[in-house]
C-alpha cells in the first residue's frame, strides 16, 4: 500500500482552497447519531481516514453508515445488535472511547478498549471515567484484556466538575446526560467551537442542552430524531495549514468557507507576524505574503486561546520568519515529534528549558514533578530548507512536515501518509492545485 508522499519543494503556493468539515465535529456526530431513532443525514462528512475507520466500526456493531454523495453520510443505528467494540477497530482511533454513550444508552452495558489516535501525550481517560462514575455509571477496567466495563444500574443524575477541561470528557458526558430522566450539569467544561457545533446539531434534533459560561445543563427529552438534514462546520484546524503555507512559501491563498468566529484568534497573530489577511467575505480568508516575516511568540491554551492543533503549522511559519520565535504546549506533553525531522530539512530549531510556577496549574495535561518535560522549542529563521526523508508520527506533526517538504529545495519523502491523511481530504489534489508538486508513492 502506498503510504508515502514524494515532494518537490521551494515554489510559492497560490490559488484556493475549499474547506472540508471538521474531523472533529464529523467524528462525534457519527456517534451521537447511534442515539438517534431512524435515518441521521449528515452534510460535509470528510472522507478522511478516522471517518472511514469510525464507519467501519460501527457497521461491524449493527448500525448502518454509507455516503450518498461524496461528503453526505446516512447513519441509522435502529439495527444496533452488538455491545462490544472490536478490539482491533476501536484501538485505532481514539474517539472510540465516546462510544459508551451509544451503547449505554441502547444495552446498558458495554465494552470499549482503551482508545486509540495520536500518540502526543497521555491524555488522561482517569478524568472522563470519573465523571460517568460521579452521573452513576458504573465502570471496571480489565489490564489483562484491555477493555473498559461499563453499566447503567440508573438512570444519569447530578453534577461533575472536571479539574481542567477536557474536549472528549465534555463531549462524552454530554451525550450520557441525554439518558436522564432528571437534570445532569458538567462545569468547567470545555468551550471549543466544535463542542457548540454537537450541542446545536443535538439541540435541533430534540435535546434540550444548556450552555451556561463554563457549564453545560442537560435536561430530560423524550427522543432524539432528526427534523432535518444537519451540515457541520468547516476545520479550521484545515485553515490554519495552508494559511501558514501560503505566508511560509511566499504564496498567495484564499481559503473557506468558515465563519470569523471560529478562527479570530488566529487573524490577530497572523497579522501580528506581519502576514497579509485579507477577509473577502464573512466565509473567504486571503492569506498573503506581502513582506518579512515577523517572529511571534505563541503558548497553545483551550479556545479562545491558540490551539494545540496549531501549533505544529505555526513552527513551519516561523522557519520563515526573521528572529527568534519560542512556541510552548500547554496542553499535551508530547507534541513536538516534527522537531527533529525538520532539523532533518536544515531547520534552526532546539528544545529550551522553561522554568514555570506551579506547573500542575499551568498545564492541561496531569503533570508529574518526578518527570522531566519538553515544553518548550525555540525556533530561529529564516531558514534555508533542503530535501530530506521525513517520517510522521502524529497528524498535525504530519502536516507540518508535509509543509515543511513543500518550502525546501528539492525532492522529499515524507512518510506514514496514512496519518496525515486521518484528519486531510484531498491532501495532495488540494495542494497541486495551490502549484505543489506532491505524488502519493
Amino acid at each position: 500500500m502506498s503510504d508515502s508522499y514524494l515532494i518537490s519543494g521551494g515554489r510559492p503556493l497560490k490559488g484556493e482552497v475549499v474547506l472540508s468539515g471538521a474531523k472533529n465535529v464529523a467524528l462525534k456526530t457519527i456517534i451521537a447519531a447511534l442515539m438517534f431513532k431512524g435515518d441521521v443525514i449528515l452534510k460535509n462528512i470528510p472522507r478522511i481516514n478516522d471517518v472511514i475507520d469510525l464507519i467501519e466500526l460501527i457497521k461491524s456493531l449493527g448500525a448502518k453508515a454509507e455516503f450518498r454523495e461524496k461528503n453526505t453520510l446516512i447513519v441509522n443505528a435502529d439495527g444496533l445488535k452488538n455491545n462490544k467494540v472490536d478490539l482491533v477497530n476501536g484501538s485505532k482511533i481514539r474517539v472510540s472511547f465516546m462510544l459508551f454513550a451509544p451503547l449505554l444508552y441502547r444495552f446498558g452495558e458495554c465494552f470499549v478498549p482503551n482508545p486509540g489516535g495520536c500518540r502526543i501525550g497521555a491524555r488522561p481517560i482517569d478524568r472522563i471515567v470519573a465523571g460517568l462514575v460521579a452521573l452513576g455509571i458504573v465502570v471496571t477496567y480489565d489490564e489483562g484484556t484491555g477493555y473498559f466495563h461499563a453499566k447503567i444500574n440508573k438512570k444519569p443524575k447530578g453534577k461533575y466538575r472536571f479539574e481542567k477541561p477536557s474536549h472528549t470528557g465534555t463531549e462524552l458526558l454530554m451525550l450520557i446526560g441525554l439518558m436522564t430522566d432528571h437534570t445532569v450539569e458538567i462545569e468547567n467544561v470545555a468551550n471549543e467551537p466544535e463542542i457548540d457545533d454537537l450541542i446545536l446539531y443535538l439541540n435541533s434534533s430534540g435535546a434540550n442542552i444548556v450552555e451556561d459560561n463554563n457549564k453545560l445543563i442537560i435536561n430530560k427529552i423524550s427522543e432524539l430524531k432528526q427534523k432535518e438534514a444537519f451540515t457541520i462546520m468547516s476545520d479550521r484546524n484545515e485553515l490554519v495549514t495552508y494559511a501558514t503555507l501560503a505566508i511560509a512559501s511566499h504564496g498567495d491563498i484564499t481559503v473557506g468557507p468558515i465563519n470569523e468566529n471560529l478562527i479570530a484568534s488566529f487573524l490577530d497573530i497572523m497579522k501580528n507576524a506581519g502576514a497579509g489577511v485579507e477577509a473577502i467575505s464573512n466565509y473567504k480568508y486571503r492569506f498573503f505574503y506581502q513582506g518579512e516575516i515577523k517572529p511571534v511568540d505563541i503558548e497553545t491554551s483551550p479556545h479562545p486561546g491558540f490551539m494545540t492543533d496549531w501549533q505544529p503549522s505555526w513552527a513551519i511559519m516561523m522557519l520563515k520568519a526573521t528572529g527568534k520565535s519560542i512556541i510552548h504546549e500547554r496542553v499535551f506533553e508530547n507534541r513536538f515529534s516534527y522537531v527533529d525531522e525538520l532539523k532533518k530539512l536544515g531547520a534552526n530549531i532546539e528544545f529550551i528549558e522553561s522554568r514555570v510556577e506551579n506547573p500542575e496549574f499551568f498545564y492541561h495535561f496531569n503533570h508529574d514533578k518526578n518527570k522531566s518535560y519538553q515544553q518548550v522549542i525555540k525556533i530561529v529563521g529564516p531558514s534555508e530548507l533542503h530535501n530530506a526523508i521525513l517520517n510522521i508520527a502524529d497528524l498535525r506533526a504530519g502536516a507540518a512536515l508535509a509543509c515543511g517538504a513543500l518550502l525546501a529545495t528539492g525532492e522529499s519523502v515524507v512518510n506514514g501518509a496514512s496519518i496525515l491523511e486521518r484528519g486531510y481530504e484531498d491532501f495532495v489534489e488540494k495542494v497541486k492545485k495551490l502549484g505543489g508538486e506532491i505524488k502519493k508513492v
